[in-house]
């Protein structure tokens, strides 16, 4: 009887004396249920016994014009996609500008990763932001400089030059 004692001592579980509650995995924060009757809702009275009332109606007074704007988008981008030449080439600059987005995004998320580096970062686009501030927007002759080499880059873009 000794032995079956000391037996039943050993595969004793012991219960906590605290409630476990459920751990939750969302970085939101807790919020109390919605009640759902609408006398729970406190509204401001007014004099006694008046409530504010608000009620909101949305219309439009257009709603056979979004289907002509969009019927009208979809005809002029056929049209223009008619009148281009290499289409292949098109395809080629679409999908390799998806490729080069996804690529960097992939860049983008490795450097985050790395513990130090986000933040140098930052400070390097702060500097960066100070000596542009310092260089181009302080002075009244280098915000006239600034604005005639957007202008000069804009018409060498344009084809214009």
């Amino acid at each position: 009887m000794a032995a079956t004692a000391s037996s039943m001592a050993a595969t004793t579980v012991f219960i906590p004396r605290f409630p476990i509650k459920p751990t939750r995995c969302s970085a939101l924060p807790y919020l109390p249920p919605r009640l759902s009757s609408p006398s729970s809702f406190p509204l401001k009275s007014f004099s006694g016994s008046r409530r504010l009332s608000l009620q909101v109606r949305a219309s439009s007074s257009e709603e056979t014009s979004t289907s002509v704007d969009t019927d009208e988008l979809i005809s002029d981008l056929k049209a223009k996609w008619d009148a281009v030449e290499n289409k292949s080439t098109v395809l080629v600059y679409g999908g390799g500008a998806i490729v080069a987005v996804w690529l960097s995004s992939i860049v983008v998320g490795a450097v985050n990763s790395v513990p130090l580096l986000p933040k140098v970062l930052e400070l390097v686009g702060l500097g960066y932001t100070g000596w542009f501030v310092y260089r181009y927007l302080l002075f009244k002759s280098s915000r006239k400089e600034l604005a005639t080499d957007i202008e000069a880059l804009k018409k060498k873009i344009a084809g214009t030059e």
